[in-house]
């Protein structure tokens, strides 16, 4: 198992299909890339980041996202998202994040993550 370090970096890849548009999740009427799924596959990409290095039982969470969404992206394009981890605080992990298409950036901005203990998070989430 890797150590969590400043300086990595993840990247994740979607082709961009119609249930990936404003359109369809509801966030716009217009068949172009979502925000909220741009947003998502630059979540994953800090998930999957940091999830390499988590000891078992140990996962992360979402806590932050101050993103711009700033190119549309047509249906068929690729889009590519990449997480660079820029501070440890702890179990706080913050990203810098951003989104391209074949023609450049299309959205960026920060991420933070928060490490958790699986089962202490999932029994205080449901009062057990």
């Amino acid at each position: 198992m890797a150590e969590l370090k400043v300086g990595m970096k993840f990247t994740r890849e979607v082709e961009v299909t119609h249930e990936l548009t404003a359109d369809a999740v509801h966030s716009g009427g217009l068949e172009v890339y979502a925000t909220p799924m741009m947003i998502g596959l630059m979540e994953n990409a800090a998930w999957s980041l940091a999830e390499e290095c988590m000891e078992e039982g140990y996962s992360t969470v979402g806590t932050l996202v101050n993103i711009k969404h700033v190119s549309a992206t047509p249906v068929g394009a690729k889009v590519r998202a990449e997480a660079e981890l820029v501070e440890i605080d702890g179990r706080r992990l913050v990203y810098k994040v951003a989104a391209y298409d074949d023609k450049g950036l299309i959205g960026e901005g920060d991420h933070e993550r928060f490490i958790i203990n699986c089962e202490k998070f999932m029994a205080k989430t449901y009062g057990e």
